[in-house]
């Protein structure tokens, strides 16, 4: 794959300069994924992600190098925030281009059930009730599972 770029950040994300950053003549798609952090029944108020820096970009990286082998894509990005965000903020930032439609879009899935089954991110819920770490679910597995992947959630 030639161009390949994982960030975790802190500050947001800017969709449009990075759609320009995977411009390859030989894409004929691109496909995105905005990932937004969204309000639950039980009154979220805000998500607090931690990482450890360097292990997680690795994992990404590999990650990200293997949608590229397994779906032919020319570049892919991938921006995960960290710290803590509000309800309504943009968390997480996909981009994937290939010379094919479906090799987009697909190779944009994969990261993104990977991404969240697989990335080590920690991540902890305040609510009006209080705060709480929280893992996984079991449902995420499932995801995963259509890639011919085990989760590690289930159980």
């Amino acid at each position: 794959m030639q161009h390949a770029l994982v960030s975790i950040q802190a500050e947001a994300f800017d969709p449009v300069a990075d759609s320009r950053l995977l411009d390859d003549p030989r894409a004929g798609a691109q496909a995105s994924f905005l990932g937004l952090v969204r309000a639950d029944g039980e009154g979220l108020q805000a998500l607090e992600l931690e990482h450890y820096p360097g292990m997680t970009e690795g994992a990404i990286e590999a990650m990200v190098a293997q949608a590229g082998q397994r779906f032919g894509l020319v570049g892919a990005i991938v921006r995960h925030r960290v710290g803590r965000l509000a309800v309504g903020e943009p968390i997480v930032w996909v981009l994937t281009a290939a010379p094919h439609r479906r090799a987009a879009l697909d190779g944009c899935a994969f990261l993104i059930d990977y991404l969240k089954t697989q990335a080590p991110f920690w991540k902890k819920e305040h609510g009006l009730s209080g705060s709480q770490w929280v893992d996984a679910r079991e449902a995420d597995d499932a995801a995963l599972a259509r890639w011919g992947i085990e989760g590690t959630n289930a159980g």
